[in-house]
């Protein structure tokens, strides 16, 4: 007798957003970025997604949209897929601090989250996905997020890995019998 766990495979394709003017909520897409959008949507046009869920910020819903328009999906905006803050101090030496992040993930710094209190927010929205009745679905978020719910199904993946994301970049998190595993797919 099956129980939950049918031996289906989910797919969850976790994407960065394309290249963007600014980190700030309403920075937009670059024009390039816009083109790179145009990319994906073709890219992802074969995946037979069934379900789209972004963060609220511009330069997510920008680099989704051509997709959704595409496929005649609607998206769903999560608060919990925003960019994590490092702090609200303005730090010079921000990329040092960030590497110290992925070591000590309980670290916070003023005005900011611990990457294990970012990690939390991301991979529940994995969870709730693997759970739910979708098969195929994308999760449009930003590089520093992404790299934490990467993380989380794979220990190793850490501040040199969050460096070496693309903008934009996918990786595809396959969902079986309760097990992850993740594949960088975006060439």
């Amino acid at each position: 007798m099956m129980g939950k766990e049918d031996g289906s495979v989910k797919n969850i394709y976790l994407i960065r957003h394309c290249k963007a003017e600014g980190q700030e909520p309403a920075a937009a897409l670059t024009a390039e970025g816009e083109e790179q959008a145009d990319r994906l949507a073709g890219f992802l046009a074969e995946k037979q997604i069934d379900y789209v869920v972004t963060s609220p910020f511009a330069r997510t819903i920008a680099t989704i949209s051509p997709f959704c328009q595409k496929r005649n999906l609607d998206y769903t905006v999560d608060d919990r897929l925003k960019e994590r803050v490092l702090s609200s101090a303005n730090a010079p030496n921000w990329m040092e601090l960030l590497e110290h992040t992925y070591v000590n993930l309980d670290l916070v710094y003023e005005g900011g989250e611990s990457s294990r209190e970012a990690m939390c927010r991301g991979a529940a929205v994995i969870e709730e996905i693997a759970g739910g009745p979708y098969r195929n679905a994308a999760v449009v978020t930003h590089g520093a997020l992404m790299s934490l719910m990467l993380k989380s199904i794979d220990p190793a993946f850490g501040f040199r890995e969050w460096r070496n994301l693309s903008n934009p970049d996918v990786y595809l998190i396959s969902v079986k019998d309760g097990e992850r595993s993740m594949e960088r797919i975006w060439k």
